[in-house]
């Protein structure tokens, strides 16, 4: 038996370990700071629970895009080195967000999700007009 989608299978598998990994941080640093309840006024924790959501927000349209290019037929091989690339760039970038400042790697974090939204969403329309 065939799997169905297996990049976006996989994709959305990192996706979700990924978010853990950035809900986990949260939590620990919750506790270090002793915030129970919203965030620190900018500081740490409001940068990680922002790496997060920022996650959230991102990842939600790439892996709708995934699915619908894998279901066309048109994603082979290069879908799965984009999704690939695009889960790296997301990891860079959560840890990029513990610096006060602009830290490399939350900037390629930044430039990987937008040219990968960008790039996914021109393949898209150019499928749905079948000129690709």
């Amino acid at each position: 038996m065939d799997i169905i989608l297996p990049i976006t299978l996989t994709s959305a598998a990192a996706a979700a370990i990924i978010n853990l990994w950035l809900s986990v941080r949260v939590g620990q640093l919750r506790g270090s700071l002793k915030v129970l309840h919203g965030d620190d006024s900018g500081g740490p924790l409001t940068r990680r629970m922002r790496a997060q959501m920022n996650f959230v927000e991102n990842t939600a349209f790439v892996l709708v895009l995934i699915a619908a290019i894998e279901l066309s037929g048109r994603g082979q091989p290069w879908l799965a080195y984009v999704a690939g690339a695009y889960m790296l760039g997301r990891v860079a970038h959560g840890m990029g967000m513990d610096g006060e400042g602009p830290t490399k790697p939350r900037m390629i974090g930044t430039l990987i999700t937008m040219l990968t939204q960008l790039g996914l969403a021109v393949v898209a329309a150019l499928i749905a007009m079948r000129v690709m």
